[in-house]
């Protein structure tokens, strides 16, 4: 099963397992096992730009240092915004209100044909991709 982090879920992931739940944690565990745990590289702009604006705290760590982890293949495989992820934002018109960043990830999932891990209660109510 694929399973595609949203950026608040990563950096938690990195930073502080812990503050993940039991279920997120064993499904992401498992992913990561079998090669099929993905992150949108659109999560990598949204931390350093939540960094850059002084709303989120990397513990003391460097930026570059936090975002080599997040990063680290084979662990986590990236996925960019190609054309597939374009077209199927199309599909997504009634997310046009939304951040950005969620409408990357959310096509990313669908591309993908992955199970978001977020805690974002709009996209658990949008009903437009697998969660958890």
């Amino acid at each position: 099963m694929r399973v595609l982090l949203d950026t608040h879920i990563l950096h938690r992931w990195v930073f502080d397992p812990r503050r993940l739940d039991a279920p997120q944690r064993r499904l992401i565990d498992r992913a990561g096992k079998h090669g099929d745990l993905w992150v949108s590289e659109i999560s990598f702009w949204e931390i350093a730009s939540h960094v850059e604006r002084g709303r989120l705290d990397l513990g003391g760590m460097a930026l570059d240092e936090w975002l080599e982890r997040a990063a680290a293949e084979p662990l986590v495989r990236r996925h960019g915004i190609t054309p597939a992820v374009a077209k199927e934002l199309t599909a997504l018109s009634a997310t046009r209100d939304w951040d950005p960043a969620d409408r990357i990830i959310v096509a990313t999932a669908r591309v993908l044909r992955a199970t978001l891990v977020t805690n974002d209660a709009r996209i658990h109510e949008s009903k437009l991709v697998d969660v958890a």
